[in-house]
């Protein structure tokens, strides 16, 4: 079994084997085989060797792009020089790029070309140039890949270069990626080569995909779930990936029955916008998986009867290179609804606080794919493993009587909002440092789009003094924490109160704030 990246490439010769295809629906449509990808990552890294010298293993390099070739190359480049990616999603704002960049101690950003004209990329140039990044456009323009240095404007194809030589090691970090913590800071999560190539051999061999197997990518690259099951697993079996630049209904099946995908994987919200906007025809699907959320039972159901194609809902994590538990495939055995099946190369096990098997309680792992520990954390590390060396999900879980888990609820208080983790103590810091504001608790109401949609409710200083509606309080509360946050962390809802509800010991608790402002709507009689 290959233990770094560069396996990808193992006895990938054909010359006639795509490794990606972009489709028509993209600007620029490409199909590039495992030998012209390989080629041009080797370009792209002589070209950034000759744009920022110096570079040595270990350093990090985020890359704030979409979906796109550019993003595979920059990545696997990366790690092939025995790198750091540090991919970042591009609507961060410039706080947040900020964090992330001091965080990693990044010496290069990587953006799409013309990106200092872009608005929405303009937070993540602004961050690098204050932090000291160096800042390289990247660019594919059908035949090649160019990359120009922001500032100098020296353009890596004009300037001499020398291939560098790849030799990564299976201990190398080579992926670093942030998770929302209950401290309200993001945690680094480092991961080697190892960590990344056993989930890669994990989630082939659980779906047995092959070169025959085409995914069509909808989950966003620099996120793990995109990255390590649509993107590597895919390489690493042989197969191709689609790569559109965005998810998109409108292109989602006439893309997908062109390139001959016949996979993919999503978030719930996903699975149902396609519900929503089902094809005229379905084509033939092998199966279809869910995951980072959990699929409603009746979704579920819905999706395999429009579809015609098994559902396989699986269970993952960044800690564990994404992919911990999964439904097996019909022909290995049953896949459940409302489980998240077996452990695929992972031990699964339930223990309580004090690490002692239960029936019903924190579910833990260990495995070859998971983190040795939060970068520059050593307590977050301390409290997130067991001394047996499990690592603690934070979720709270059982297993039937056919060893699949159920998963039961959250430890930890985080917010999921369609697969993306997000910490209410984040947003109560955001909203407590708005001048009018002396009170604040974020929390997670149930959403049928999302899972999970945030909300929040605060107290003010002086309610009575202040001349505004609670109406107009709340947007004026929403657009200030956009200024600080992603746009999907805004909270949906924020409730103007006098009082905080608190429990009979005088402590608050989400749920108990989310169950005095949170009415659900009754249930909705129209069916997916």
């Amino acid at each position: 079994m290959g233990k770094t990246l560069l396996s990808i490439f193992d006895g990938k010769t054909n010359p006639n084997q795509p490794a990606i295809i972009i489709p028509s629906s993209a600007p620029i449509p490409s199909t590039v085989t495992y030998p012209q990808l390989l080629e041009t990552i080797r370009d792209f890294s002589s070209q950034l060797n000759a744009l920022v010298p110096g570079l040595k293993p270990g350093d990090a390099i985020a890359i704030s792009y979409l979906n796109s070739l550019e993003f595979v190359v920059s990545f696997l480049a990366t790690g092939f020089m025995r790198l750091i990616s540090a991919p970042l999603n591009p609507a961060y704002t410039e706080d947040e790029f900020t964090f992330y960049l001091e965080d990693s101690k990044a010496k290069v950003m990587i953006v799409p070309r013309g990106a200092v004209n872009d608005k929405t990329k303009n937070a993540a140039i602004k961050a690098a140039q204050k932090q000291g990044a160096a800042v390289i456009e990247v660019h594919w323009d059908g035949q090649s890949i160019e990359a120009v240095a922001l500032g100098s404007n020296k353009s890596g194809k004009s300037i001499s270069r020398i291939a560098p030589s790849f030799g990564p090691q299976p201990d190398d970090v080579t992926l670093l990626l942030h998770t929302s913590g209950t401290t309200g800071r993001p945690k680094g999560v480092p991961l080697s080569h190892l960590n990344l190539t056993t989930s890669m051999h994990n989630i082939v061999n659980t779906y047995e995909l092959t070169p025959k197997d085409r995914t069509y990518l909808v989950m966003p690259l620099f996120h793990v779930h995109g990255l390590l099951c649509g993107l590597l697993a895919t390489l690493l079996s042989g197969g191709s990936v689609v790569i559109p630049q965005k998810f998109s209904a409108s292109h989602f099946w006439k893309d997908f029955t062109d390139t001959g995908s016949n996979w993919y994987t999503a978030v719930p919200t996903i699975h149902q916008i396609l519900l929503r906007d089902p094809p005229a025809q379905v084509p033939p699907i092998r199966f279809i998986r869910s995951c980072s959320s959990s699929l409603a039972p009746a979704t579920f159901q819905a999706i395999e009867h429009h579809f015609k194609a098994p559902v396989l809902e699986a269970y993952a994590m960044t800690e564990a290179s994404h992919q911990m538990t999964s439904n097996p495939l019909p022909s290995r055995g049953v896949h459940k609804p409302g489980s998240v099946g077996i452990g695929q190369g992972v031990e699964v096990v339930i223990l309580d606080e004090q690490g002692n098997p239960v029936e019903e309680g924190e579910v833990c792992i260990r495995g070859a794919n998971v983190t040795r520990g939060y970068l520059n954390n050593p307590k977050a590390t301390a409290e997130s493993f067991t001394k047996d060396g499990y690592f603690r999900t934070g979720d709270q879980g059982k297993k039937d009587k056919d060893g699949y888990l159920v998963l039961t609820g959250r430890i930890k208080e985080l917010i999921n909002r369609g697969g993306e983790k997000i910490s209410p103590l984040e947003l109560d810091s955001v909203l407590l440092s708005s001048p009018g504001i002396a009170e604040a608790v974020s929390f997670a109401v149930p959403d049928p789009m999302y899972g999970q949609e945030v909300h929040a409710a605060v107290v003010l200083k002086d309610r009575k003094n202040s001349g505004k509606s609670d109406a107009a309080i709340e947007k004026e509360l929403q657009a200030f924490v956009q200024t600080k946050v992603a746009k999907f962390k805004v909270p949906k809802r924020i409730y103007i109160t006098d009082v905080m509800p608190k429990t009979a010991t005088g402590k608050i608790q989400r749920r108990v704030v989310s169950q005095t402002f949170f009415k659900e709507p009754a249930p909705s009689r129209a069916k997916l």
